[in-house]
């Protein structure tokens, strides 16, 4: 008997921490990729500043609504790629629900930089500024199914369902950029402002996570 017990228990160790290292190499590829395409999203970002051709300020001038837009995304996608980061921390094991979920954040993610260019290139106007709050609130949407899709699969006892509860805030941001987009055809500066106030709301990674990170550390 004791001959079998050290015949089987080592090959089931094993498959653990092969089960345990597929997991972690599947985590760390879609963090590397997460980053990667957020790199470029940035990079696409800051091309669309064109050089002036004149020397002086008044050169500049043309080009502040396409800046001040490029600096309101730019925020935006470092508030993304800082609480991805946190909430990937949170993960212990990566599946097709969270992977397809995650695809689908950065496809909308991929989309800040039109919505971008053409709202700056056109002095943020009605229509411009309503689809670049349409593109914020389906990557909001996204990040929430991500969320889901990390707590479905690791039960309703995990650390991120326990952080996150019924998440007011990111329902509350959700709210914002729908009325920011109904507001965009009545005021277009008061859109503009709710989308500054939701960037505010999340511009401190998400304590939520941190605190349940530690927690878990302690214990």
């Amino acid at each position: 008997m004791a001959f079998r017990a050290l015949s089987v228990h080592p090959p089931v160790v094993a498959t653990r921490r092969a089960i345990c290292f597929h997991s972690a190499v599947q985590k760390n590829r879609l963090e590397a990729f997460s980053d990667g395409v957020i790199a470029i999203i940035i990079t696409i970002m800051v091309l669309e500043l064109k050089v002036p051709q004149g020397t002086d300020l008044a050169a500049l001038k043309p080009l502040l609504p396409v800046f001040l837009s490029y600096v309101l995304s730019f925020i935006y996608v470092g508030i993304y790629w800082n609480n991805h980061h946190h909430l990937l921390h949170t993960v212990t094991r990566v599946n097709g629900p969270i992977m397809w979920a995650n695809l689908h954040l950065l496809f909308w993610q991929s989309l800040i930089p039109f919505v971008t260019g053409w709202m700056g290139e056109n002095h943020f106007d009605a229509l411009p500024t309503a689809l670049y709050g349409c593109v914020l609130l389906m990557a909001g949407f996204a990040y929430r199914l991500l969320q889901c899709a990390i707590v479905a699969n690791q039960g309703r006892g995990s650390l991120l369902a326990g952080a996150v509860g019924r998440d007011r805030k990111g329902t509350i941001s959700l709210l914002l950029y729908l009325l920011a987009i109904g507001l965009s055809f009545v005021n277009r500066w008061l859109a503009q402002s709710l989308y500054v106030l939701v960037a505010a709301i999340w511009f401190i990674p998400d304590r939520r996570i941190e605190r349940a990170l530690t927690k878990r550390g302690e214990e």
